[in-house]
């Protein structure tokens, strides 16, 4: 006897604020202009990317943005360096900025944080991924002099008898965050063991991430607890996606990331008889839905019907 699986979509999952705001700013200003152009995927997802492709966004590195002039160009939420709003300025460029707000006040801390510390000789640390489009805008703050880090083996890279002020990338891991924080000050404080309290180099850490993202984190735990299945629907791509996943997996061992229904394979339901599906900050809600209604027409054979 064939069953049908109960399917739930987690309605904390998918698009936080600021991936919302920049979708809606890109879809609002192509109603009034056949092309715009986007400094890099406006969301680490394909399938959003294709489908606003066919709306008329174009994505282009930065190398392509100096060879532009009198057009539009958005830039995404995870903010930009100010070299890109000087070319804008030079081409003739109107920027419609979509920078997350959560990202543009982090943006002026570091960048406060940096002038002081050039005063103080110190050190800003930024812990993220080198290369990630938000921690670039962030580098770009201190004119590209932030120490990157992401686990232990890049703490080689600090000077550890230099006061360090550290920062978080919005969308790392909290766990992760403080981690990098104990053992920064485990090494600062045996760089300068023998010197005096009062005088010894000091760590300010900034926890800089967005709460939306790391709030999603015990969410997941008990959703991913409370289905035989999850299929987490993210791009490739997303660092959050990768992360989220990882949250998933260390509860539930029927868990399976998923860029959309064409990966799934129907032998992962066989004996049970609910799927939850969930997704990163950059999975569209309209994703998830057509994942749901993929796996709602697959017929199995369930715990309840042998």
């Amino acid at each position: 006897m064939t069953a049908k699986l109960k399917v739930t979509i987690d309605q904390d999952s998918g698009y936080c604020f600021g991936v919302e705001y920049a979708i809606r700013m890109a879809e609002d200003a192509m109603e009034d202009s056949e092309k715009l152009y986007c400094l890099g995927d406006i969301v680490h997802n394909d399938m959003e990317v294709k489908r606003l492709y066919k709306k008329g966004l174009r994505v282009i590195n930065h190398d392509e943005l100096k060879q532009l002039h009198d057009c539009k160009v958005l830039i995404r939420a995870h903010g930009e360096p100010p070299e890109t709003y000087r070319v804008a300025m030079e081409n003739n460029i109107e920027l419609i900025d979509a920078s997350c707000p959560v990202v543009l006040k982090l943006q002026n801390r570091v960048k406060n944080a940096h002038d002081k510390m050039c005063t103080d000789k110190g050190q800003i640390v930024i812990y993220g991924k080198k290369g990630h489009a938000e921690v670039t805008g962030l580098n770009g703050q201190t004119n590209g002099n932030a120490i990157i880090v992401m686990d232990e083996s890049d703490l080689d890279k600090i000077d550890f008898t230099r006061p360090v002020t550290l920062f978080s990338q919005t969308t790392k891991s909290t766990t992760g965050f403080y981690d990098i924080k104990q053992k920064i000050e485990s090494r600062l404080k045996l760089a300068q063991s023998g010197i005096q309290e009062e005088k010894a180099a000091k760590l300010s850490a900034n926890d800089s991430i967005c709460r939306q993202v790391s709030n999603r984190e015990p969410k997941l735990n008990e959703f991913s607890q409370q289905h035989d299945v999850i299929l987490f629907v993210s791009g490739k791509k997303s660092s959050n996606g990768k992360a989220l996943y990882q949250v998933c997996k260390a509860q539930n061992a029927n868990s399976y990331f998923i860029e959309s229904e064409d990966e799934i394979d129907s032998t992962w339901f066989e004996g049970f008889d609910t799927v939850g599906i969930c997704g990163a900050t950059s999975t569209p809600m309209w994703l998830m839905e057509k994942v749901k209604n993929f796996v709602e027409n697959i017929e199995h054979q369930s715990l309840q019907s042998c």
